[in-house]
């Protein structure tokens, strides 16, 4: 049975979900993710059903451990959970999306306790070889709510029966087990040398819903890393310049 929780999102940029639990009520949340939490609720971590389960976790890109957040106090205690990068906090209510969700591995931040979090696998091999996800996703399991995060801006789309949409496969957060995931490649020597989009696609083919992200957290650590990268090698470059000026100065080759 899963528990029914209360909630609210707070931020915009940098969101946070604060839960509000009943007493005996419990929430489950990826380890680390806690912002705070009031006195009277307890901690418990465990690989979430087993060793083989932990194992299972590992496989998606998240830790071996899950921790349970309980309510043991006799009255109502809230604890939120912070995304780790800008971005959205979705809100998925599995009762009213047919009990299961399949998303992006790494996505998942927290669910009411009794929602199974389990590893989807990718149903075409070159989904599994060229989606840049790999051949494992996630699936949520139940009634309750589930929250996941994405990066940037959230777009929602609901595809109808046999329409297609081409996404870059980084910016997929979650999708209805009814859409169908595979991968296309971008076709033309130009597009796959100079596109800047990568060699391949997912193609989502409805019905179902659908969310995508504007700013994968892939894409921002590329960003990051390549300025990370230029402003050391300019460092570098002012620098030799520098250090050949003042030994010249000092080896008596410069005259001022």
């Amino acid at each position: 049975m899963t528990d029914i929780i209360d909630y609210r999102i707070i931020g915009d940029d940098m969101q946070l979900v604060e839960i509000e639990l009943d007493p005996s009520e419990g929430v489950r949340a990826e380890v680390g993710a806690m912002m705070f939490m009031d006195d009277g609720i307890e901690m418990q971590t465990t690989t979430g059903g087993g060793l083989f389960k932990g194992f299972k976790r590992m496989l998606t890109g998240d830790g071996f451990f899950i921790t349970t957040f309980l309510n043991n106090s006799h009255s109502r205690k809230k604890v939120a959970f912070a995304a780790p990068y800008p971005g959205k906090i979705i809100p998925l209510e599995l009762g009213q999306l047919g009990g299961e969700f399949i998303c992006q591995k790494d996505s998942f931040l927290c669910a009411a306790r009794g929602i199974d979090i389990d590893i989807a696998f990718t149903k075409k091999i070159g989904a599994g070889l060229f989606g840049g996800e790999g051949f494992i996703l996630q699936r949520l399991t139940g009634n309750g709510l589930a929250f996941v995060q994405a990066g940037g801006a959230i777009v929602k789309r609901e595809l109808s029966a046999g329409e297609v949409l081409n996404v870059d496969t980084g910016c997929i957060v979650a999708f209805h087990p009814s859409v169908d995931y595979d991968i296309k490649f971008v076709g033309g020597f130009t597009n796959a040398l100079f596109g800047g989009e990568g060699l391949f696609l997912a193609r989502l083919t409805g019905p179902g819903t659908v969310f995508l992200q504007s700013l994968p957290f892939s894409r921002l650590a590329d960003r990051i890393s390549a300025a990370t990268r230029t402003n050391r090698e300019e460092a570098g470059g002012i620098g030799g310049i520098g250090g050949s000026i003042l030994g010249g100065i000092l080896g008596g080759d410069k005259k001022f």
